[in-house]
């Protein structure tokens, strides 16, 4: 097998450079490290695992929650040319004890199976017959009971592992997991000293929209209307709701499909299928759908009522623009779903959990509501929320595109630079909460005592709200006008280019939140019933700490992008894409598919075949340039796919290679 990982990502992938921390990760998986990866939905986390799967003596074992998953990785893994197997309940005897078989002879390169599988007399077998030199732990934040999603039967991990008489490498992934969680992953997997590598949480591709509409069924078909030919996701909060909405959407000719736990296993596998082979576009859903659901080519999720948490929320919106195409994660907010939050959380609980678990997730809620109450941008709340540091401005969300305005931030900035420049003088400088708080004029304690009342600057923006000159520092940071000097305590500065902002050379505008006319404040809680203002008493919101965690890490994407990597913040769709062809290509892609039992996005996703379109290959060699073509796809479809091609441009149309 071959030995290096970006042969190996070109030849079975079909890609010609990794993603952000994915190579990284597969260097720590070779050098027999564990490791502890935290990577948003479509950031490429199954890649990290696989290729090293590809190359290490003996098989790889992923433990994954979802019999869906399972199955969808495997099939992917099939196209690709990988020897890849599954053992869970949808097997039948004669099927599970071929698989059995086949991975104690050291058949497969990589097995998947549940968890509660692991101390199954037939994984002693493979681990004395097969060498495992790791262990895969997907959606590794169900091991947390503080996260959203927690599984008992993943306790088990750690024991099983230690057990062996060799212990394997532990890889662990997630896409959604606070600093706790994180924590929560490394003691409940026994880690030994891991890798430790959050990504980003940032999917440049999705707009993330919230509104309160009067009428939630006529705001849903309204959304809808423009998307009859899209794949999408709506959820509800209740099994009921579910029924009602999947109802509606049915009596209005939409080819829905529907799932809750209500429901017998066999109607939830077809309607699942349905939905994964697209013979129905909208899949109408509690939150049991979709953890691990591979589908690239879902355009919208919708959240018909408001999710428990922001955990929750962010990963079930993940699952739109997974091909990095355009996606809108819309949440319909109302007074009352935070109701019907606090009653779930409240009397449908772990017995065993106890009170503080309850009071924990109460306060998750809280910050789930603020996220839909709030005016800020909508992004930033939630990169915040993980610990990212965001600009206050995405341009993509639908508090920006209403709720901001174009401002003139010259004479803010001069101030701003003014005011660090003073405290140099007297050789002083703090962060950036104390450089607020002077130029507000606060009469806090330790300002006084350390005499910045007497600053020249003090208080020379009291009339400034202080998320107002945040949101301006921030950006001078950005932009080198002031920068951040330390580590854990960073402190401003001035930067490279701050005389251009103090001699007036260079006026500076910014997009900032619209100034709201100040209201009588009567107590805590906001317009909504259940919830409160997404502002502190101070005017900042919960996430008004210092977390100055430096800027990501650049992309550093090569000619043959991996699907889902975004080029710049919002990138359009292709505004040249021959939709002609792309209709053409999706129809024969569906034939295939339907001859290979397999769903249409596991032979191409849609960024796949968009870039044919773009490039128009007419050769087999003209194929393999095309993203998400490698050596076994190329063989298999690049003769059906150029021909296609060929005929499409048989008038004489200008092609590709």
């Amino acid at each position: 097998m071959e030995k290096d990982p970006h042969k190996i990502l070109a030849a079975f992938f079909g890609y010609g450079s990794f993603r952000p921390g994915q190579e990284e990760v597969i260097t720590a998986i070779l050098e027999g490290r564990d490791v502890l990866a935290v990577m948003p939905t479509g950031a490429g986390k199954s890649l990290c695992y696989q290729i090293p799967a590809l190359m290490l003596d003996g098989m790889t074992v992923v433990i994954s929650p979802l019999i869906s998953l399972m199955k969808d990785q495997v099939n992917a893994l099939t196209e690709s040319g990988i020897k890849a197997a599954l053992l869970n309940s949808s097997l039948s005897a004669s099927e599970y004890e071929l698989t059995v078989s086949r991975a104690a002879a050291g058949e497969y390169n990589i097995l998947y199976l549940a968890p509660e599988r692991l101390h199954k007399a037939e994984l002693r077998h493979f681990a004395s017959s097969v060498p495992l030199p790791l262990i895969v732990v997907d959606e590794a934040h169900c091991v947390s009971q503080w996260g959203h999603d927690f599984r008992p039967s993943y306790l088990e991990i750690a024991g099983f592992t230690g057990s062996l008489d060799r212990r394997p490498a532990v890889a662990a992934f997630t896409a959604t997991a606070t600093v706790r969680v994180k924590e929560d992953i490394r003691k409940g997997l026994e880690l030994k000293q891991p890798f430790a590598i959050t990504t980003g949480f940032d999917r440049k591709n999705l707009h993330f929209g919230v509104e309160k509409p009067k009428n939630k069924d006529a705001a849903l078909l309204a959304f809808l209307e423009p998307r009859k030919a899209k794949s999408g996701i709506v959820y509800c909060a209740t099994r009921k709701t579910v029924d009602e909405v999947w109802a509606l959407l049915c009596r209005q000719g939409y080819a829905a499909s529907r799932y809750h736990a209500g429901l017998d296993d066999r109607e939830r596998r077809e309607n699942q299928d349905d939905f994964l082979y697209d013979r129905k576009t909208v899949m109408v859903a509690t939150n049991a759908f979709g953890m691990g659901i591979d589908k690239s080519n879902v355009s919208f999720v919708l959240h018909y009522n408001m999710p428990k948490n922001i955990e929750s929320y962010y990963q079930e919106a993940g699952r739109a623009g997974r091909d990095g195409e355009e996606a809108d994660c819309v949440l319909f907010y109302s007074g009352r779903d935070t109701r019907i939050n606090q009653f779930l959380i409240t009397n449908n609980h772990d017995n065993e959990a106890g009170e503080a678990v309850i009071a924990h997730n109460l306060e998750l809620l809280k910050s789930m509501v603020f996220y839909a109450t709030g005016t800020d941008c909508l992004r930033s709340r939630l990169l915040r929320y993980f610990g990212e540091e965001a600009p206050s401005y995405c341009g993509n969300c639908s508090n920006c595109n209403t709720l901001f305005e174009a401002a003139d931030i010259s004479l803010e900035a001069q101030k701003l630079i003014s005011c660090v420049l003073r405290l140099k003088q007297r050789g002083r400088s703090f962060g950036k909460t104390m450089i607020i708080d002077i130029l507000r004029g606060n009469k806090s304690e330790k300002l006084l005592a350390a005499g910045l009342d007497s600053l020249s600057t003090y208080g020379i923006m009291a009339d400034t709200g202080p998320r107002r000159i945040r949101a301006v520092m921030d950006y001078l940071i950005q932009e080198d006008y002031l920068a951040l000097e330390g580590d854990e305590y960073p402190v401003v500065k001035e930067g490279r280019f701050w005389q251009e902002i103090l001699t007036g050379k260079k006026p500076l505008s910014l997009m900032l939140a619209k100034e709201e006319p100040k209201r009588p404040q009567t107590d805590s809680r906001g317009p909504d019933a259940g919830g409160r203002d997404s502002r502190g008493p101070d005017g900042r919101g919960p996430d008004a700490g210092e977390r100055d965690t430096g800027k990501p890490a650049p992309s550093r994407q090569g000619p043959k992008q991996q699907a889902g990597a975004a080029k710049s913040f919002a990138p359009p769709l292709l505004s040249g894409t021959d939709e002609a062809l792309m209709t053409k290509l999706k129809e024969l892609r569906k034939n295939l598919a339907r001859e290979a039992a397999v769903p249409a996005y596991i032979i191409f996703s849609d960024a796949s075949l968009r870039d044919m379109c773009e490039k128009k290959p007419l050769t087999l060699s003209g194929f393999g340039e095309v993203n998400g073509v490698g050596e076994i796809k190329l063989a298999k479809y690049g003769g059906a796919f150029t021909a296609l091609i060929r005929e499409h441009l048989k008038d004489g149309v200008p092609g590709g290679q």
